[in-house]
């Protein structure tokens, strides 16, 4: 396994409210959900990045606002108005 390590501000952690641990294990997750919302990576692969089981992962697009379907509106109305 790779290691990637950046500086994070201080005014950074007390923002959040968070220890550098907590931080980092939060910046992961955000980065892991940004990076499958993008295409970038599978489930799998974004939940490997989180550190966390896939359906763990799933659970958290909704709770963090990301949609875990990658299809737009428009495509999913295709797709039923065709079945």
């Amino acid at each position: 396994m790779s290691s990637v390590s950046f500086e994070v501000p201080e005014e950074t952690l007390v923002a959040l409210k968070l220890d550098a641990t907590s931080a980092a294990n939060e910046l992961r997750l955000a980065a892991a959900v940004k990076l499958f919302e993008l295409g970038r990576l599978s489930s799998g692969a974004a939940a490997a990045l989180a550190g966390i089981p896939r359906v763990a992962f799933l659970a958290k697009l909704g709770e963090l606002g990301a949609s875990a379907l990658r299809q737009s509106e428009a495509d999913l109305i295709e797709d039923f108005r065709r079945a």
